[in-house]
């Protein structure tokens, strides 16, 4: 009941935030995130009140023009990418473009949506949309939110993404499926943990994602078995 009452809760604030703020705050990129990242806080904010799920962010956050390769556990760890990091930059599925207000935000602030039906073509047209993108763009390499203990495969795209862009790519490791599990459900209390790590750097595509993998699978497995 109480994560039923937290999900309305968030979700109507979201609505008004978004109506409300749109004539003002979509004029400026700038602005935009400054408004969304207020969102983000007070979620947070009602997480630590409500459940007494805290937050934690280990390692250098990441700035500049770079690539994130990140684990996408739940809702949660992509509110703290993007409250955390200057300005970022998401590849999502298009499905999420279509949602009111959300969607008109995420496109504001240079989301960019793609159809994950086709076996071929998502990774050229991330290539083409990011090709000169400034900022940190999020990439979820397994393409999907993939719960703790779960597993699913990594695809290739955020490594020819590097390749074409000549950016570095950090990976990030979460626990936060632990605290927002599959159908909203908010499990507390503990620390939610967005752990960022070293550059990936490798010869190849094959290279660079098979440590790409290696990283983020064992951080994340290490931060889930200090909660369990």
């Amino acid at each position: 009941m109480k994560s039923y009452v937290f999900a309305l809760m968030i979700y109507g604030i979201m609505g008004v935030m978004g109506v409300f703020g749109a004539p003002i705050v979509l004029w400026r990129e700038d602005w935009t995130r400054a408004w969304q990242k207020t969102w983000c806080r007070i979620v947070f904010a009602l997480l630590r009140r409500g459940f007494g799920i805290d937050l934690s962010i280990e390692g250098p956050v990441p700035e500049g023009d770079i690539l994130i390769a990140a684990k996408h556990q739940s809702m949660l760890d992509v509110l703290i990418l993007y409250e955390a990091l200057p300005r970022a930059r998401f590849v999502m599925k298009r499905e999420l473009m279509w949602m009111p207000v959300f969607g008109l935000y995420a496109k504001r602030t240079g989301a960019v949506p793609i159809d994950r039906t086709p076996r071929y073509g998502a990774a050229e047209a991330v290539v083409t949309a990011f090709q000169d993108a400034p900022g940190q763009i999020v990439v979820y390499p397994q393409g999907t939110r993939v719960a703790p203990g779960e597993t699913a495969p990594y695809r290739r795209g955020i490594a020819r993404l590097a390749e074409a862009t000549g950016r570095q790519v950090i990976p990030a490791a979460t626990n936060a499926g632990l605290f927002w599990r599959k159908g909203g459900r908010i499990c507390g209390p503990g620390t939610v943990t967005l752990r960022f790590g070293a550059p990936i750097i490798a010869e190849g595509r094959a290279a660079q994602m098979s440590e790409i993998e290696a990283w983020i699978e064992a951080e994340s497995t290490a931060l889930a078995s200090k909660r369990l």
